[in-house]
């Protein structure tokens, strides 16, 4: 089972760590995985490459995770973006739940 649990505060959103294998189909033609992963790069490099933030990211190939924060202080357009780029990854992810329940867990901490 794939876990994705988000941090937050109040309303906003911190950081998120998505761990473990959906274990929906054998690796390299799990279709849950693929879409994950596909997410969660896309959020990354919204962050990073395209708003030029320094969101701390770390990947575990040990335990299959990974865990992005977002940088501390952020403010204004730029919080904005991301607070609006964790909630859609957040929603999505819920909504892959819904499909795939056996293989998705989406938790709030």
């Amino acid at each position: 089972m794939t876990t994705a649990s988000f941090v937050t505060e109040g309303s906003r959103l911190l950081a998120f760590t998505v761990a473990g294998h959906s274990g929906l189909a054998q690796a390299g033609e799990d279709i849950l995985c693929a879409a994950i992963t596909s997410a969660v790069r896309l959020t990354e490099c919204a962050i990073n490459d395209v708003l030029g933030l320094e969101a701390g990211v770390k990947v575990s190939e040990k335990d299959a995770s990974i865990t992005l924060k977002l940088p501390r202080n952020l403010t204004g357009e730029a919080d904005e973006v991301c607070q609006t780029l964790l909630a859609a990854l957040m929603v999505y992810f819920v909504q892959l739940q819904e499909e795939y329940p056996e293989h998705m867990n989406v938790m709030e901490v």
